[in-house]
Formats: C-alpha cells, sequence, structure tokens
C-alpha cells in the first residue's frame, strides 16, 4: 500500500472519529448534561411522597409527606443519609417551611407551628396558628406558609371541585396572609389551584396556578393585595367585611372573551404575568424558587418553576415594563423520577426536588422520589433572556453567537396566541397568527441580538423559536424556543395594540380540535347502520390517570359504538392505535406543540385508527367505527400529552361473532 494512501485512509479515520465526538458532544448538549440528577436514597420503609421540603439552620432536610409525616434527612447530598421520623398524623401537610427553630406547615385545614421543645429531634409542640373551615371536599388541598420578608406568612387555598371550581368553605379560593399571633387577613382571590407561592429577586409576590375551567392554562403571576387572578368561585366571600375585593359574581357570563380584555374594565383583575403555555411547558405547575447566585449557572436573578404531571422544570424570566411584570418562560429539565411538587437549595447550591405522582400520576414512573439537580460549571448555549423593546423583542444568549446565523432573518419563526376566558375547562390556542421579523440587530459583543418584528399584540403569548442560531463555535442552542407574555408594549413601540375582544377562530379551526382526520372521528351513527352497532363498550375514567376498563374484546369487522365517560376532573381523550403503537403515537402528541390543542393531540399518524374529541370533565362522546377486519391486541391511549404513560388499554380484535367482554 502506497504511503498516500495511508495518509488518506488514517485522515478519513480522524475525520470519522472527530465527527461522531462532535454529534456525540451536540447529542449530549440537546440532552442538557450542564444540569445532573442525583437520587437521594430513600430507605424501602420510608414513603417519602413528598408534599414540602425545607432546611433547618444545620443543615438537616425537613420533608413533609402527604401521608402526614415529617421526616427529617441529615446528610441529604451523601451516599448514605440518615432519616429520622420529627412528627405524624398530620392531615396532607403539602408545603414546609423551617424559621427560628420551627417548622411551618399547612394541613388541610390549619396552618401549624412543629416545635422540638426537650431537643430529642422529634415535633412535640404542635400549634395551631390559624384554622380555617372545610367542606369534605377531595379537592380542598392547602399550601403554606410561605415567609415574607417581614416575618408573615402567606397560604394559598384550592377550589373544592363539584363538576366545576366552587368555594364551598370560607376562603376556598382565596390567598391569606397570616401573622405569627394568628391574625389573619383575606390577601387576593380568583385562585384555582395554587401549588405554587414563591418571591422573586426583589421580593415581590408570585403563584403558580393550573389550567381548570376559567384558566385557560398554567400560568405565574404577580400578587398584591385586592388582586383578583381569575376564578370566580372565591368571590363568593367578596362581601366579607374583611375583604380587599368587591367584584360581584354576576359578572360571570359562560364566556367573557380573554382576561387580558377583561382586565380593562376592572383594575383589580391580575392577569398573568407569564403564561404556560398547556401541553408544551408542563400541565401543572409547581413550586417555584428564585436562583438567588451564579454557583447555579448564567440564570442569577430567575426563577425555576416545577410541573408535577411533565416531571420537569422549567426557567422563568421576570422583567417590568410599564410597571407590571411580564416575562418569558423556557424549558429546563427533564427526566424526574416522579410528579414534582416541590424544590428547595441546599447548602451547596444543588436544588433538591421533591416528587410524587399519587392520585395525580406524571410522566415519571415512580410513586415518589427525592432528587438533586447539580450544576457541572459548564455553561450551555441557550436564549438567556427575551425582552419586550419598542417595535420587538431583544433576545439575550448565554454566549456570544454566530453573527451570519444570527442575523438571518430566517433564523427565527414568532408566533402569536392567547387563551378563552370562559367557564369550559381549559383553553385551546385561540388567535393565533405568526409575527414576522422584518430586521435584526446585533450587539457589539454578540450577546444580544434585536428583532423588528411586526404584528405582536398586548395580552398574547408569543412563541419565539431561534432554531437557526449557532454559538461562535457553531453550537445550535440546548432548547431554541421561549415564551414572551406581551402584556405591555415599551414605550416607543409603533404597534397597533391588541385584538378585540371576542375574536374566536374560525369554525375550521374549531373542527380541527377533534383532530385532522374527521373519518376517524365519527361522533354519530352511520346513516348506512340500520341495525345499529354490534357492540356497545363504555369506558369512563378514574383517578390516577387510568381508564376503568383496561382490556375489551370485540369481533373483527363489527360495528361498535364507544363511549368514553370522562369522570375525571381534567381533560382526556382516547386514541386507538394500530398494535403496540399506543406509546410512539403518545410521544407524537407531546411533540405537536402550538398544534396539539388545535387538533385534539391527535398526531397525523397512519398508527391512529379512531379518536374521540378531547372531551371536558363530566362530558362523554360517542365513537362509532368498524373493528379492524385484522386480529389482534390494538393499544388505545390518551394522547393529551403525558397522559399516555398510565392511561392506556387493549382492545382485543377475535375472530367471530364473539361477544365482547371488558375486563
Amino acid at each position: 500500500m502506497k504511503v498516500q494512501q495511508i495518509y488518506i485512509i488514517l485522515f478519513l479515520f480522524i475525520y470519522s472519529f472527530s465527527l461522531q465526538a462532535q454529534q456525540e458532544d451536540e447529542m449530549a448538549g440537546r440532552k442538557n448534561t450542564f444540569y445532573e440528577i442525583k437520587d437521594v436514597p430513600i430507605p424501602d420503609e420510608v414513603l417519602l411522597e413528598v408534599g414540602g421540603l425545607a432546611f433547618t439552620e444545620e443543615g438537616k432536610l425537613g420533608v413533609t409527606t402527604r401521608r402526614g409525616e415529617l421526616w427529617l434527612i441529615e446528610d441529604p447530598a451523601s451516599s448514605k443519609p440518615k432519616y429520622s421520623l420529627f412528627a405524624s398524623g398530620m392531615h396532607e401537610p403539602l408545603w414546609l417551611s423551617y424559621r427560628n427553630g420551627s417548622f411551618y406547615t399547612t394541613q388541610r385545614g390549619e396552618l401549624t407551628k412543629i416545635t422540638d421543645t426537650n431537643n430529642d429531634g422529634k415535633g412535640d409542640l404542635f400549634k395551631t396558628i390559624y384554622a380555617w373551615p372545610l367542606s369534605g371536599n377531595y379537592h380542598e388541598y392547602s399550601y403554606g406558609p410561605l415567609f415574607m420578608p417581614n416575618g408573615d406568612m402567606i397560604v394559598t387555598l384550592n377550589v373544592s371541585w363539584e363538576g366545576k371550581g366552587k368555594s364551598l368553605a370560607k376562603w376556598r379560593g382565596w390567598m391569606l396572609r397570616i401573622t405569627e399571633d394568628g391574625k389573619m387577613e383575606p390577601y387576593a382571590t380568583g385562585l384555582r389551584s395554587p401549588a405554587g407561592i414563591g418571591l422573586n429577586a426583589e421580593g415581590d409576590l408570585f403563584y403558580s396556578e393550573n389550567q381548570g375551567d376559567w384558566i385557560g392554562s398554567g400560568f405565574v403571576t404577580h400578587v398584591e393585595k385586592g388582586d383578583f387572578t381569575g376564578h370566580p368561585a372565591g368571590l363568593r366571600w367578596a362581601g366579607e367585611p374583611n375583604s380587599p375585593i368587591g367584584i360581584p359574581e354576576y359578572l360571570y357570563r359562560d364566556s367573557i372573551g380573554t382576561i387580558f380584555e377583561f382586565s380593562k374594565s376592572i383594575s383589580s383583575v391580575k392577569v398573568p404575568s407569564v403564561w404556560f403555555p398547556h401541553t408544551i411547558l408542563g400541565v401543572s405547575t409547581s413550586g417555584m424558587v428564585t436562583i438567588e447566585n451564579d454557583e447555579f449557572g448564567p440564570y442569577k436573578g430567575q426563577m425555576l418553576v416545577g410541573d408535577q404531571g411533565h416531571s420537569k422544570i422549567m426557567r422563568m424570566f421576570l422583567e417590568k415594563v410599564n410597571g407590571e411584570y411580564q416575562g418569558a418562560c423556557f424549558p429546563f429539565k427533564e427526566g424526574f423520577e416522579s410528579g414534582i411538587l416541590r424544590l428547595a437549595w441546599g447548602n451547596d447550591n444543588s436544588l433538591y426536588v421533591g416528587m410524587t405522582s399519587r392520585g395525580w400520576a406524571s410522566t415519571g414512573e415512580k410513586e415518589y422520589g427525592l432528587q438533586r439537580l447539580v450544576w457541572n460549571g459548564k455553561t450551555p448555549f441557550e436564549m438567556k433572556a427575551i425582552r419586550a423593546v419598542p417595535d420587538g423583542f431583544e433576545i439575550e444568549y448565554t454566549q456570544p453567537v454566530d453573527s451570519g446565523s444570527a442575523s438571518d432573518l430566517n433564523a427565527y419563526q414568532i408566533t402569536g396566541f392567547t387563551y378563552s376566558y370562559h367557564k369550559g375547562y381549559g383553553s385551546p390556542i385561540i388567535q393565533q397568527k405568526k409575527c414576522p421579523v422584518v430586521k435584526t440587530e446585533l450587539s457589539a459583543d454578540g450577546r444580544k441580538v434585536r428583532l423588528y418584528v411586526q404584528g405582536l399584540r398586548r395580552g398574547f403569548v408569543h412563541e419565539v423559536k431561534a432554531g437557526g442560531v449557532k454559538s461562535k463555535e457553531g453550537k445550535p442552542l440546548l432548547h431554541n424556543v421561549g415564551y414572551y407574555t406581551l402584556n405591555n408594549m415599551p414605550e416607543g413601540s409603533g404597534h397597533a395594540g391588541h385584538m378585540m375582544a371576542g375574536e374566536v377562530n374560525s369554525p375550521d379551526e374549531q373542527a380541527r380540535s377533534c383532530g385532522a382526520d374527521p373519518t376517524k372521528n365519527i361522533k354519530t351513527r352511520p346513516a348506512s347502520w340500520t341495525n345499529g352497532p354490534d357492540v356497545v363498550i363504555k369506558i369512563g375514567t378514574v383517578p390516577g390517570l387510568k381508564f376503568d376498563i383496561e382490556e375489551f374484546e370485540i369481533p373483527a369487522g363489527s360495528k361498535v359504538q364507544l363511549v368514553l365517560n370522562n369522570n375525571d376532573d381534567m381533560l382526556h381523550n382516547l386514541v386507538i392505535t394500530t398494535p403496540g403503537a399506543g406509546d410512539k403515537v403518545g410521544k407524537m402528541a407531546m411533540e405537536m406543540g402550538l398544534d396539539g390543542p388545535a387538533l385534539g393531540f391527535v398526531p397525523a399518524s397512519e398508527d391512529v385508527l379512531f379518536n374521540t374529541c378531547v372531551i371536558e370533565p363530566e362530558t362523554s362522546q360517542s365513537l362509532f367505527f368498524v373493528a379492524p377486519e385484522k386480529e389482534g391486541d390494538y393499544t388505545y391511549v390518551c394522547t393529551f400529552p403525558g397522559h399516555y404513560f398510565n392511561m392506556r388499554g387493549i382492545m382485543k380484535v377475535v375472530s367471530g361473532p364473539s361477544v365482547s367482554q371488558a375486563k
């Protein structure tokens, strides 16, 4: 072999190895190896369904559980942490704080202070600081206390649920401010399921909300005394002498356009500071913390927000425009082992993540968990912030960008949309429109790009994609999308304001909410079925994201009427797939982005055979279809993003005129 040939072979080998290493490096970046998830070992005998997390001055981690226990964990970052039971017998404590030698938690019906008076490692003094009534409804969860800078405590109370959110007991749907000596002040209302409360870097108060009736999607918003944040159930108590809110319930019709439009006529209505697009950035916002220093990456001053259903953490950037908070949310870290409920900073600047899925289900498959998130010191290439500027947005990056790609108009796609403000459960994306980028300006240091954008609208969420932008070293963004809630436009903006209230999707757009192919979603009995269906299958839902029938049998080629009854308190559908394709179709539904709600989260796939619409709680839909001629086990799943992990079953197609049997 000639020397030249040897050099060529050697060059190709080195190039191939280098290319493979580069691809592996890029894949590792996309998987976010900059932040590592580490397990905190849990003894087999401890059922740590985390409700709250709080550190003591000595660095011990206190953990409340949904089973009413309070555990102390010594050396939680070690491979062999020590667990001891500090207290038990409480009623579902879903929060924990620590202050001046005592733990504070909310049980369902009271704010409790727990103290170890004799220093034996066990709580022996339980003091009720303030109590509130209960109706006994299962949905009456309570959260807090969050300590304010002056020592006062904030508590938030879920509404009750009876087919819709109700306030069956006093102050349900409210945020309360409570002093150490037990004085209570009703602070704000309009809350539905306020699982997270927190302070930003400036010490201002925020809470996280979950989609439901009157709540089109999850959000985080700034709260001040006297604010009304959207859900009308708590207005039942607005007439109380100490109420700071005077909005009458009669203002609430079935539908009121958008909450942004509604806020223009009533000053106490507080619109979301940051919408978290449902199913795109989680489905159930939970705990939140502020990044207080530079020991957790380049995001000091921003907030991290957990999601219970999708077992993930999102990142939130806030700014004040015209004196009001608004900002953007971004993907951050996925892959936690259960549903995230609580976040807490450890002394080593790692983030402790407390989880539970019992009764609520999550993409993380375990029933509970405790993990740490640790930064490895390397900076990912990300959109650090999106800011509103006159006539557009400014994107700040964590690293200098490649000037060519960052200046290219085609590197960006911006889409505006919003949600309906109505009594229905959640909202599809409405009024969706593209916003062309017409000019870019790159800063001298290469870390900021100003985008001049046409068609921006106040009161709308704007999806900002920067998929074509590369770093100076040629790396792609770890996450190339963010969602900016534009309630106010900076002075000097030339945009023509916002859309008029009441505008909704076109009839064609509404029709597609049950999937792109109407032949797969037949809601009425076909006229050709003169003798009716051969088989009628009724499937309901049960708590924990499950169908009440996990298997049924039908004859091949038979005429089938399947009735889906949604007995749950959240949205569901039912999609029948080809054998074994349930996971594939469910994953495709999670990746549908802004198109998902309009298409009922039914992917345009040959693996989808038949599907219902996404239906609201306490409603039902019939689905008519002819069973496949081929025998086999056909999977059916709920493709509402994240539900397919647990919500599934098998439709067995058999030969012959056998009678259907549900199991």
